[in-house]
């Protein structure tokens, strides 16, 4: 806190950071006065858990009615009222509904599960930007009732609210648009290039990386100059979100990402899923084994047994029913199903052994630089989960800790800290980011003679390949804020007309290993990361026509694609002199929204994509 600068802006301002978790959600927020250190609060009161003081966080969950109508959320989807109602009028339950934005190449393991349907005319944008509304609605009642003259403060700052949406590490542009889109679903922006600006993002390591700090890191870290580097392990309900730090200043603190960040399905809601599969098999054969039954069971599982887990030598209990319950054949008696602690040691080991190896993964990278490990998120409070990172992290003499606050609320507090502090200064990039363009024949490459029927001739002459991938920023680059990659290409065009719709597709390629020479659409490694469209019809005055090599007219523009990668969110450009001054256009990418639309860009891009329209380096 004492790093934390006073607010200069010139008038009264509002930042919310909302954090929209797979299992729970909360909203923390700064209010920004002129010339005052800004200072976090937490929404601590929501509709249907009065009764529960401070509570932070309520569950991901909605109600909906047949017709797609959201009838309930939060906490009071979940009284005995709204579940009473909805099993009377069938209403349809939406849970888990952030794995659903997840990339397509995050591959997602729910141990033969799936995840339930959605109401009608909903999608999964849809349903995020309800409860993004939700939590809206249910933080300015908080606002204007706690705070002296809330009313009044509200009316001051409402149409310029800042919005900081964090997501997990793994998650890029596409998934920000999606994010971006469900915002404006939700009301908390208009879809105006000034609403749209005032959403913010920031992962869930980086937001965390802030509340740790918020909680002496910098401090411990400093104080012992054998530690320069440490990991920030955020443990929540779907994933594990992991980033590696060192702090490279301390007036003011700066902070250096020292490792491409981690993301990996490995939350306490996977633990979950496989008890729901073991009393599923346990149950089978008993009068509680029904669906509703093993529902129940697994749900007071969740909010007992899974919590208070902490030796695998003892007796576990799971308490769901009356002291009149009982069936011996399966272990119950009294109302409580009786485990063995191996047994549920086994519920949580693969999202144990997954994020060991994840971390694991992180400090060898890290030559030996990486010393501790600040554990964060809503299932860095089980004790099982503490105890055994700190037994397996122990011979690679790494300490791991957790912050003496309420670390299920990190994400919040430090999506607030990220944007009020702004303590990290560069980012490893976390992959080879670039283009697609023409390559040169050569007859004596064998890679090249396969794919000679491919060969398309540009209209000055030269025969050249397609599909080469040429890189702009290399993989495990540490990327400053301010830095700029940037590549020059050119197109040869038989026609101005398509200037006004020009457009170029950003690659991606998630691979280990030396840059790939071509992009191979059918991996997962290769994807489409964005599309950066630009109106160049201001060239067709001073574009010079060129003859080709059967006399047809053509076309040449030079122009150059910017990558700025050094910010929270990916951004791209295409750039070109036209009579001497520079120009820009598409600052911001325009993301596609799924990959069958990146298909469909593409599919419209191939037509334009011939011989005439190609990049050449």
């Amino acid at each position: 806190m004492n790093t934390r600068k006073p607010y200069s802006g010139p008038v009264r301002s509002l930042v919310l950071a909302i954090d929209v978790g797979t299992t729970f959600s909360g909203v923390s927020y700064a209010i920004l006065e002129p010339g005052e250190v800004p200072k976090i609060h937490g929404v601590t009161r929501f509709p249907g858990q009065e009764h529960v003081a401070g509570n932070c966080k309520i569950p991901s969950t909605l109600w909906y009615d047949a017709r797609g109508k959201m009838m309930a959320a939060g906490a009071e989807a979940e009284t005995s009222s709204i579940l009473s109602q909805a099993e009377d009028e069938a209403w349809i339950k939406v849970d888990l509904f952030k794995l659903r934005l997840r990339p397509r190449t995050m591959q997602l393991n729910m141990n033969g599960m799936r995840l339930g349907r959605l109401p009608p005319e909903r999608s999964a944008v849809d349903v995020f930007g309800d409860f993004l509304a939700y939590l809206f609605l249910c933080t300015r009642t908080f606002i204007t009732d706690t705070h002296a003259n809330g009313g009044v403060l509200w009316a001051a700052v409402e149409n310029d609210i800042k919005f900081v949406l964090s997501h997990p590490n793994g998650w890029e542009g596409a998934q920000q648009s999606k994010l971006r889109r469900a915002a404006i679903h939700g009301g908390l922006v208009p879809n105006t290039n000034a609403g749209k600006a005032r959403i913010f993002f920031v992962t869930e390591g980086e937001a965390s990386l802030h509340a740790c700090v918020l909680n002496g890191l910098a401090a411990d870290v400093l104080s012992d100059p054998s530690k320069p580097g440490f990991l920030i392990a955020d443990a929540g309900g779907g994933t594990w979100d992991i980033s590696a730090y060192s702090i490279t200043g301390q007036n003011p603190l700066l902070i250096e990402e020292i490792a491409p960040p981690d993301c990996i399905f490995a939350g306490s809601v996977f633990v979950s899923r496989r008890a729901r599969r073991f009393l599923e098999e346990k149950l089978k054969s008993s009068k509680y084994g029904s669906p509703e039954a093993v529902e129940h069971i697994t749900k007071r599982f969740d909010e007992t047994t899974k919590r208070l887990f902490r030796d695998d030598r003892s007796l576990q209990f799971i308490s769901f029913g009356s002291p009149l319950d009982k069936d011996a054949s399966v272990g119950i008696r009294g109302g409580q199903l009786k485990l063995t602690g191996a047994e549920v040691r086994d519920l949580f080991e693969d999202s144990i052994e997954a994020a060991f190896l994840a971390i694991k993964a992180q400090i060898d990278a890290s030559a030996g630089v990486i010393k501790s490990v600040w554990l964060v998120g809503g299932f860095a409070a089980n004790h099982w989960l503490f105890s055994q990172l700190q037994e397996r992290l122990a011979p690679h003499n790494v300490t791991i800790n957790r912050p003496d606050s309420q670390t299920s609320k990190a994400v919040c507090d430090g999506a607030v800290g990220f944007y009020v502090d702004h303590h990290v200064s560069v980012r490893m990039s976390k992959a080879f980011y670039g283009v697609e363009f023409l390559r040169a024949f050569d007859p004596a490459d064998p890679e090249h003679a396969a794919r000679e029927a491919t060969l398309c001739e540009l209209p000055s002459g030269p025969k050249l390949l397609p599909d080469a991938f040429d890189c702009i920023l290399r993989q495990g680059i540490k990327v400053k804020e301010s830095t700029i990659f940037s590549r020059k290409y050119s197109t040869e065009l038989t026609s101005l007309g398509v200037l006004s719709v020009f457009e170029v597709l950003i690659w991606c390629y998630r691979g280990k290993g030396e840059i790939p020479a071509w992009i191979y659409r059918d991996k997962d490694e290769f994807s489409t990361l964005c599309i950066v469209r630009a109106d160049l019809s201001p060239l067709k005055g001073s574009a010079q026509p060129q003859t080709g090599k059967n006399g047809n007219t053509f076309w040449k523009i030079i122009f150059s694609v910017e990558i700025h990668f050094g910010l929270t969110e990916f951004r791209a450009r295409i750039k070109w002199v036209d009579n001497v001054r520079l120009r820009l256009l598409s600052s911001f990418p325009e993301i596609t929204r799924h990959h069958a639309e990146i298909t469909r860009c593409r599919a419209r891009s191939n037509s334009k994509l011939t011989a005439a329209h190609s990049f050449v380096r």
